[in-house]
């Protein structure tokens, strides 16, 4: 493939992930216990390092991390960093979509086992021919990635987050709004032990790796999670 074949291939499309720096006591709290606050941190990064390798293997035009803190050793080449906005994570989010010309697309560092193979729909030649937006909705009624062929920041400003209504609440704001949207996968997203057992089992080398070695671990209390 030429340089010139490879330019035209990319889809023009902005990849965006929003995370937090995987900071013990700031990230995963729902994981402690059984999991340490230091162990739960281990899990976000593991988490955040397989969302970041798929999303640098897209064949997209930017990628961009929307981060709370610092970036780390975690964070491979090829990203722009973006401080997150102030204020709740509807806000967050649309100021991410805000800082995007044209189709976008924005992903969470809580589906560890995120494969490109999950979002080729949103990067297929036809993705914007029969809709507005895409919307990966999340197994707690959350949603797990959001795309957007115009990224206006109103489509998500003053949805209501993490809710069991969340992704039904964000489906219902792009309707009213007069855009068609189209559903991606159902993925679950790792917020607890029982989460964190049954997505490792399906996960990036990271994240599970960073769980088996958890669970190997002497005196650990991981192995009472169960899954559900």
């Amino acid at each position: 493939m030429t340089a010139r074949t490879a330019r035209t291939a990319l889809a023009p499309l902005t990849a965006l992930v929003i995370a937090k720096e995987p900071v013990p006591g700031r990230v995963k709290t729902r994981l402690t216990p059984p999991f340490t606050p230091a162990e739960a941190a281990a899990l976000a990064e593991a988490a955040l390092a397989d969302t970041l390798r798929a999303v640098a293997a897209l064949p997209v035009t930017r990628r961009v991390l929307v981060l709370a803190g610092r970036p780390g050793p975690w964070l491979p080449a090829g990203f722009d960093v973006l401080p997150q906005a102030d204020g709740g994570l509807d806000e967050r989010i649309a100021a991410a979509f805000a800082a995007c010309r044209g189709p976008a697309l924005l992903v969470g560092m809580d589906t560890p086992q995120l494969t490109p193979a999950l979002l080729a729909p949103v990067l297929a030649p036809d993705a914007w021919s029969a809709c507005d937006a895409w919307l990966g909705p999340a197994a707690d009624g959350g949603f797990w990635a959001l795309a957007l062929a115009e990224p206006d920041p109103e489509l998500v400003r003053g949805v209501p987050m993490s809710t069991p209504h969340t992704g039904a609440a964000q489906r219902t704001r792009i309707k009213a709004a007069g855009r068609t949207v189209r559903e991606l996968v159902t993925l679950r997203d790792v917020d607890t032990a029982a989460d964190a057992a049954e997505v490792a089992a399906g996960a990036g080398p990271r994240f599970a790796a960073a769980h088996a070695a958890l669970l190997r671990a002497p005196g650990s209390a991981a192995p009472r999670a169960e899954v559900r």
